[in-house]
């Protein structure tokens, strides 16, 4: 239960150090300036902390229980193949609807996609490494 919370807490801020590369390098401003105007003037730091440790726990105890059915015998297996599916629910087919409902350019797509799954990629491995349920 330690090693849960100790990996949790470190995912969940993982992620909002994560976010705010992709988010806030020169890169990705200049990508995502399509969305200036409807975006927030100030983020809401302690919501989005406490959204991004919410995730990590989140995450965590969905690895942790389907760990037993995710293919590979070894956890970084289990890890990365987490990771794919995580990237396709919450990335892939939130690219795939922005694609869909907005003008948005085919290069803030494919940068949403490329950086989630790198993102993705980063906190399965650290769950594979890490967890592992009780036995």
């Amino acid at each position: 239960m330690v090693r849960y919370i100790i990996v949790s807490i470190s995912s969940g801020i993982l992620f909002g150090i994560l976010d705010g590369l992709i988010n806030a390098n020169p890169l990705g401003q200049k990508l995502y300036a399509v969305y200036k105007p409807i975006a927030r003037t100030s983020i809401n730091v302690p919501a989005g902390i406490a959204i991004d440790l919410a995730y990590g726990f989140i995450m965590a105890a969905v690895f942790l229980l389907i760990y037993q059915s995710l293919p590979g015998q070894y956890g970084i297996v289990k890890g990365i193949t987490f990771a794919l599916i995580v990237w396709f629910f919450r990335v892939v087919m939130s690219a795939a609807s922005t694609w869909m409902m907005f003008n948005v350019p085919l290069q803030t797509i494919f940068y949403t996609l490329i950086t989630g799954l790198v993102e993705m990629l980063i906190l399965g491995i650290l769950y594979g490494l890490t967890l592992k349920p009780a036995t």
